[in-house]
This record gives C-alpha cells, structure tokens and sequence, in this order.
C-alpha cells in the first residue's frame, strides 16, 4: 500500500450531508458520451443538482488517466469528478490522483445494512466504492446472419462460418481476454495465462487470425452505429449501448452472453479540486443503492450494491423488464470472465505498449 494511501486513510473526511449548496457551485463531471452519459444525467446528475442546488458541467473523454495526470502534475486542475473504469480508478487511487473516499462514510441500505457490507466484493478501492457493473460482450445485426447465427466467443474468431468484418475497441482490455477464451482457456485462467510470456503471445495469435478484418473503435457509441450501417457484421461493445439501440432504435442487434467480461465502473475525486465538499456530495449521492437502480431505468448497467439490485425495475421509456438484460442477472452469467482490474491496474503499462507495437504491424 502506497504512502498516499497510509496518508489519506488517517485524513479525516468532512461531513457528506446534502444539504442545499448555494447556486454559485458548479462541478465538472467527466463521462463517456452517448447513451450511457444521457442515463447518468437522468438518474444521478439531474436529480443531484435539483437536490443541492450545485450545477453540472459534463465533460466526455473515452477513459484513461492521461488528462487527470496532467492536470495534477501541472497544478491546473479543471475536472472534479471523473467516471473511471475500475482498473483506472484503483491505478488513479495508488498514484495520488484521486481523493480518499471512505465506503463507510457513504449512505447505509435502506435496510440500514452498513455500506462496506453492501457493496459486492471487489467494487470498494481506497478512493471510493463502485457505481455499476458493465459488461463487454459481442452483438450482431441479425440481418446480416439470415442463416446460422453465433453464439459463442469462439463464433466471434471463426472468419470461415461468419464471414464479415468486426469491431474491437482500440485497446488491449478485454481484447486479449477474448482471444484467450476462444482459444480454449477457461475462465479462471485466464489472467494467470496473461501473466506469462506464452500466453500473451498466445492471445496475440489468436487475434493475429483476424486482425485484418478488424475495424476499431475507442467510443462505446461506435459499435452500434457500425451495426446498423453494416460496416461490420459484429462487434464487441458495452452491453447497455446495444440495449439502448435494440429498445429504442429498434435495431435487429442480438447480444451473444457467452464469455462476457464483466466490470465495474466508479466516480473518482480528482486530488486538489477547488470544489472538494461539492464533488463528495455527489459521490456520496450517485453511490446510494436507489440511484444506482435509477440508472437501470434508462440503460442495462447493474447497481453495484446487493440492495440497488433488489431495486431493479422496468426501462422508464418503454416499460420493459431490465432484469433479463442485466449482465448480473443469473442467465447471463452462464460463463462470465471477471475483469481483474487488479491484474490491469498492475500491468497497464506493459500492456499497452505491446498492444500498440502489435496495431502497428
């Protein structure tokens, strides 16, 4: 444990209440665009701001600390409040570039249950407790399969029964977990497979069969563009953005559970924001069990709470039941990879760097 830690863990935190602010604050909060950030503002932003009185400004990035590093090492710091991937967040936390949050200090269930209770394992870091579970999965536009249709992760590789070209996120995250799995590791495996030599290069390979059908994107609302439009015949992409497009679009996308890697996100304190007390507040307030459910009312992301997940209900549009669509929910956890963000946090950078030499050839 870092000394950062050691010294913000002996930190007193101040007084989390939601008590009215005065109109003057303004916050800015960093999101990823698109559906997912139109959920956010609904559920969390929205009604936040109605409650304190603090007004949002909302900032979109496609995730990473590289902006957060900056900004603290040159002394200008200009976000307050960032929704971080969970490896990004434990990473961001080690570094000094989050603040200290206490799960303790945040809202108990409403059953009273105390928060460090509440939270499912391995959604709590040092710098606060998780938001929601997301998982990355493969969709296709079913009009582009009038035949045999994929089903597995391994239907993904196989470029000889399902011709076409395929979407991946430009980054290594998840994109090696996948190569594996279709390669034939198990899921509790994989990471320790990823840990050696041999078995980097074996994802490698696995991609190597399809990298010259490979269209990438970085933003979650690329994917399901690329589905309508036919540039790709399937895609890898976050759940809740395919769902959005399935409901509300009313696109022929068909999400393919099978090997899902699931995650969790959270909202991190930039260290020395000017507007500390106000970014608390809404930490405090977007980490509370029935506004994670609220989330869940507008995109098909899971509370990271045992008592948010009793409270999951209908889409708020069009009234259709949210728990089938949950990447928690037991029938889509069948064979489910838990990202260990742990194992990301740790080797990011090797990784990356690889990655990025690999794109390159």
């Amino acid at each position: 444990m870092t000394a950062f830690r050691n010294l913000r863990r002996t930190a007193t935190v101040a007084c989390l209440g939601l008590g009215v602010a005065a109109s003057a604050e303004t916050l800015t909060v960093v999101s990823w665009g698109g559906s997912y950030e139109q959920a956010s503002r609904k559920a969390i932003l929205e009604p936040f701001s109605k409650e304190t009185g603090i007004e949002i400004r909302v900032e979109t990035y496609n995730g990473g600390l590289a902006q957060v590093r900056a900004q603290v090492e040159t002394g200008k710091v200009y976000w307050d409040v960032v929704d971080f991937e969970m490896a990004d967040a434990s990473r961001g936390c080690d570094e000094g570039l989050l603040e200290y949050v206490d799960v303790d200090d945040l809202a108990p269930a409403p059953d009273g249950t105390p928060p460090a209770e509440d939270f499912f394992e391995g959604t709590v870091i040092d710098c606060g407790g998780g938001l929601l579970f997301y998982s990355t999965i493969y969709a296709y536009n079913a009009d582009s399969f009038p035949g045999e249709k994929p089903s597995t992760i391994d239907d993904f590789f196989d470029l000889d029964r399902f011709p076409g070209r395929r979407g991946m996120r430009r980054a290594p995250q998840v994109n090696l977990e996948f190569a594996l799995l279709a390669d034939g590791v198990s899921v509790e495996e994989v990471y320790d497979t990823l840990s050696t030599t041999a078995g980097m290069s074996r994802a490698y390979r696995k991609l190597d069969t399809i990298k010259d059908d490979i269209v990438w994107w970085e933003a979650g609302a690329q994917p399901p563009q690329m589905l309508a439009d036919r540039e790709v015949v399937m895609s890898t992409a976050y759940n809740g953005r395919i769902f959005n497009a399935q409901v509300l679009e009313k696109q022929p996308f068909v999400v393919v559970w099978d090997g899902q890697v699931l995650d969790s996100g959270t909202m991190g304190i930039v260290v020395d924001t000017p507007n500390l007390e106000a970014a608390r507040k809404l930490v405090h307030y977007a980490t509370r069990s029935e506004v994670q459910a609220a989330v869940g009312r507008y995109i098909s992301y899971s509370p990271a709470r045992h008592s948010g997940t009793k409270l999951i209900s209908t889409h708020l549009e069009t009234g259709v039941d949210m728990t089938p669509h949950m990447p928690t929910s037991p029938q889509n956890m069948k064979r489910v990879l838990h990202n260990d963000w742990e194992w990301w946090s740790d080797h990011a950078d090797d990784v990356n760097e690889r990655f990025s030499a690999w794109l390159a050839r």
